[in-house]
């Protein structure tokens, strides 16, 4: 194979070259609040869970990886956010990570999850790096989703009353959302269970579940991000 060359006679293993890294901030909803998912890291500090890419591997390999060997999560769906690419973020060396998020409902997650809450886009507490950057743009792809589609990642476990759907979605877009008004904007990407809640104390309601994708109209995604 010939090695290519630039037009200044240099090839490629002539460039100093960064490591690079991938990251997953996982969230999920958990006793009432927004959580991230993050692991121990060197001398005790907290991460999200994250690792080097290997020689001739594909980011989302590595990706998997990581959440499988890091936080025993296996066949998790995540997607990529950005590239955190500044020079001095990682005191080992010049690091580049690609970030990345997924989020699960509790009930997908290990016992063994380490949770730490999420309070106005940032991870209460001190995260390593500038791993709460990463939880910060996670939150606001989250947000996205959210204003979009009905609970797409099925935080609230599948069914639900419009009172449990509207307290997840003031969690989520840290808001309140009046109740009249939450349930006009929503109910149209919901159907009926067609049974009653039975809660311990109170009043029984009626069950929903999402109406084909749970897409939002244009003026639900107003009333949301607004």
């Amino acid at each position: 194979m010939n090695k290519w060359t630039g037009t200044s006679g240099r090839g490629l293993t002539d460039y100093p070259r960064p490591s690079v890294a991938v990251d997953v901030a996982v969230l999920t909803y958990s006793g009432g609040s927004l959580k991230v998912l993050v692991v121990r890291h060197r001398l005790g500090a907290l991460a999200l869970p994250g690792t080097f890419l290997h020689e001739r591997e594909l980011l989302t390999a590595a990706a998997d990886r990581a959440l499988s060997v890091k936080a025993e999560l296996a066949q998790t769906s995540f997607h990529q956010l950005a590239i955190f690419d500044r020079p001095d973020r990682d005191d080992r060396g010049w690091v580049l990570s690609v970030a990345h998020t997924a989020c699960l409902p509790e009930s997908a997650l290990p016992d063994s999850a380490l949770l730490v809450d999420v309070y106005d886009d940032e991870a209460v507490s001190g995260l390593a790096f500038d791993h709460a950057d990463m939880v910060r743009l996670a939150v606001t792809d989250l947000r996205t989703r959210y204003a979009s589609y009905v609970d797409p990642d099925g935080l609230s476990g599948g069914t639900f009353t419009v009172a449990e759907l509207r307290g997840l979605y003031e969690v989520i877009f840290d808001r309140p959302f009046q109740k009249d008004s939450f349930r006009r904007q929503v109910f149209d990407a919901l159907e009926s269970t067609g049974e009653m809640s039975r809660p311990g104390n109170g009043r029984p309601a009626e069950t929903y579940r999402r109406r084909g994708d749970g897409a939002l109209t244009a003026q639900a995604m107003a009333f949301l991000t607004g």
